[in-house]
């Protein structure tokens, strides 16, 4: 009987053993679940944050003004706009702004050399039709 009760002895010890150890993994891993959780709390605060920097820094004001003042860029008005047109005969023509009805109708002189214009549009530089390729 005394064999027995030493052999259950030692069971009852093995398996108290393996239980505290049970136990430790258990609260080692629930401890790095938590810790986890608050990293991914504070990752997911700082992308919001980060979202909102972008959308303040994409605004049109501030992209304007980054324009402005680092690109030196200006607002593009009818006084500083050049629009060029086809004029009756087949040429291509530019209308300046601010310039006179009589100097409307000009060929636009070296502006246009080397683009491809759209079929039955003329080169002023050449006089040739040009295709497109």
């Amino acid at each position: 009987m005394t064999r027995v009760n030493f052999m259950l002895f030692l069971a009852v010890l093995a398996s108290a053993l393996y239980l505290v150890h049970v136990q430790y993994q258990s609260r080692r891993l629930f401890t790095a679940l938590d810790r986890a959780t608050l990293d991914a709390h504070r990752i997911e605060t700082e992308r919001e944050q980060l979202e909102l920097e972008k959308r303040r820094q994409a605004t049109a004001q501030r992209v304007e003004q980054l324009a402005h003042d680092r690109l030196q860029m200006r607002t593009a008005t009818p006084a500083i706009t050049d629009y060029v047109t086809l004029g009756r005969n087949g040429t291509v023509a530019a209308v300046e702004a601010g310039a006179t009805r009589a100097a409307q109708g000009r060929e636009v002189q070296g502006r246009l050399g080397g683009v491809n214009l759209p079929r039955g549009l003329v080169n002023a530089d050449t006089g040739a039709a040009k295709e497109r390729r």
